[in-house]
């Protein structure tokens, strides 16, 4: 049975739209998309869904999308009016997700963007139902040859970055890794990896010691798991969830911390070395641009520091001595150059697991399919906290 509120708003917006055509000081209604077809700027109208508010945070998954769908709007100088938000949107129940992204279709929304990976049935799901909107979704996998595309990064390697600076910067040898899923998880997996092979290229005998939440965001069993490691001899604590918790564990304890999403030296001041961050912008601003010039297409995207997608904040310089700062900035720098003009993978090469196998061959790197979908080891590096 059709939940006659979704109806009601559907009515609704049938009649604030045609009411647009009546009124000339009224903004342009949105415009329905075909393949292949430009629509103009002034008739784009995006909507956007979030697993949390990101009005209300200060750092975070949710909030860098928000700051990359206002960077995508002031370039395209789009009015406030033509983004729809909706905020709180748990990813864990489908007929939430449906009713929020079905409400923003109502609204006339014909982009939208569904931050999460859970969102990801709903929106192919609800793509061949409204083959005239656009859906993109995060970090997911499915897509159609219409209407329906994905979007994510090499993120790994701006944690391959992040890996450079703790192993530089540890005295104890011992890097505590809080992440939310284990090695079942290849996108949880291939970052602690690529974290891993970072550190262990300046720091042979640098050890990564992890410990898994079950969770992207969980600040209490985050917080446990940052004071177990610490307690292990850790004194460098890693941040791979949504929440800052392990972060403000590790300031209370005077260790040192590395960051994910957003410049989570907002939250730890006193702690934090640097992030590793995403810059959603790049890719809102290019997808919304091929909406507007007619050069859409539903392959999916998969950019990195060359694209501008993602990197690793500057350097905290106030937590390390000056000829360490230097030291650190320098092998960052190098390695990101390296990425950047496509001399470096990060995943080349012979790599060698901890439990004795061989992934990968000499003279070779992993395919980005193998990256996103198939790392459920760990390096020869990591521990797994008992």
């Amino acid at each position: 049975m059709t939940n006659p509120r979704i109806l009601l708003l559907f009515a609704v917006a049938a009649l604030t739209l045609a009411g647009c055509g009546d009124d000339p000081a009224a903004p342009p209604a949105a415009a329905a998309w075909t393949v292949g077809a430009p629509i103009p700027a002034e008739r784009i109208k995006i909507g956007v869904v979030y697993i949390s508010d990101p009005k209300q945070e200060k750092s975070g998954y949710s909030r860098e999308h928000y700051v990359g769908i206002a960077a995508m709007q002031k370039t395209l100088h789009l009015r406030d009016d033509q983004i729809l938000t909706r905020t709180d949107v748990s990813d864990a129940e489908p007929r939430i997700v449906e009713f929020a992204l079905r409400e923003l279709i109502t609204l006339g929304a014909n982009v939208i963007f569904a931050t999460s990976f859970n969102y990801m049935d709903v929106c192919e799901q609800l793509a061949a139902e409204f083959p005239n909107v656009i859906f993109a979704h995060c970090s997911g996998y499915k897509f159609n040859e219409r209407n329906f595309t994905n979007y994510f990064g090499r993120i790994y390697q701006a944690w391959y970055l992040s890996g450079i600076v703790a192993g530089l910067s540890t005295q104890t040898g011992k890097i505590g890794y809080v992440v939310a899923f284990g090695a079942e998880n290849s996108e949880c997996s291939g970052c602690l990896n690529a974290f891993a092979l970072g550190a262990a290229s300046v720091n042979p005998q640098a050890q990564i010691w992890t410990r898994v939440v079950n969770n992207w965001f969980d600040p209490p069993t985050e917080a446990l798991a940052a004071n177990e490691l610490l307690s292990a001899g850790c004194d460098i604590i890693v941040q791979h969830t949504d929440s800052p918790r392990s972060l403000l564990e590790a300031q209370k304890a005077g260790a040192r911390g590395l960051g994910y999403n957003s410049n989570m030296r907002v939250e730890a001041p006193d702690a934090v070395l640097a992030s590793a961050v995403w810059n959603w912008g790049a890719y809102y601003t290019a997808c919304v641009r091929s909406v507007i010039d007619g050069s859409f297409t539903t392959r999916p995207y998969f950019g990195g520091i060359a694209e501008g997608l993602l990197d690793l904040t500057p350097l905290n310089e106030t937590l390390v001595a000056p000829d360490l700062a230097t030291v650190i900035k320098q092998k960052v720098d190098a390695a990101r150059a390296a990425m950047r003009h496509g001399q470096f993978n990060v995943f080349d090469g012979e790599i060698k697991t901890n439990d004795g196998k061989i992934i990968g061959a000499a003279g070779k790197t992993l395919s980005d399919a193998d990256i996103r979908q198939n790392i459920h080891w760990y390096g020869e590096n990591v521990r797994e906290l008992p």
